[in-house]
């Protein structure tokens, strides 16, 4: 039997979600296997913008629009390391492919390319990643703690921090306000 993958899905916390890291949060899930899951946050800007994470770097900026995106807070684990989840995957030398035109980079060669303008078309970066150790996840979604929905790049790429979380529940197809938080039994 196959395993079902959630890789290139969202997460959408239950409004019952209570961890505070969490709850109104969306997570794109870029890798989920047999080994366990890892995401990233993509709708909680972490208060850095991209100019202030490559001058951390030692990364001057040559492109003034890098200026005002910001640095998001991807999750709990490793949250002094950059991951970058871009478009197209390119040719860095630590990257996950997730699909045929999206990956996700956690090496500096490719926020160098981006201090120079010669980045990927399209990027969120973060600080740190959300992880779950194998068989967690699916009890967390078996416990009514996470929505989930095939995920849609103009999510992630082309809205707004502030108006993912509605526009990844609008994926969904109904209105989240008639969703009930509490698991019924017969």
């Amino acid at each position: 039997m196959d395993t079902l993958t959630l890789a290139h899905h969202f997460l959408i916390a239950m409004p019952s979600m209570t961890d505070p890291l969490f709850a109104k949060s969306i997570v794109y899930i870029c890798e989920h296997g047999d080994q366990g899951a890892m995401g990233m946050i993509i709708n909680k800007p972490s208060g850095l913008v991209l100019a202030q994470l490559l001058e951390q770097i030692d990364l001057p900026l040559a492109n003034d629009d890098a200026n005002t995106v910001p640095v998001h807070f991807g999750g709990p684990v490793q949250p002094d390391r950059g991951f970058v989840l871009h478009m197209p995957i390119g040719n860095w030398q630590s990257t996950l492919t997730i699909t045929d035109d999206m990956a996700l980079t956690t090496s500096k060669d490719i926020l160098q390319a981006v201090s120079e303008a010669q980045g990927p078309d399209k990027l969120l970066v973060s600080l740190g990643y959300a992880g779950w150790e194998k068989g967690q996840l699916e009890e967390e979604i078996a416990a009514n703690q996470w929505l989930t929905v095939a995920a849609a790049d103009w999510v992630i790429f082309d809205t707004p921090s502030e108006a993912r979380f509605d526009s990844a529940i609008k994926l969904l197809g109904f209105d989240p306000s008639l969703l009930c938080t509490d698991a019924g039994h017969a």
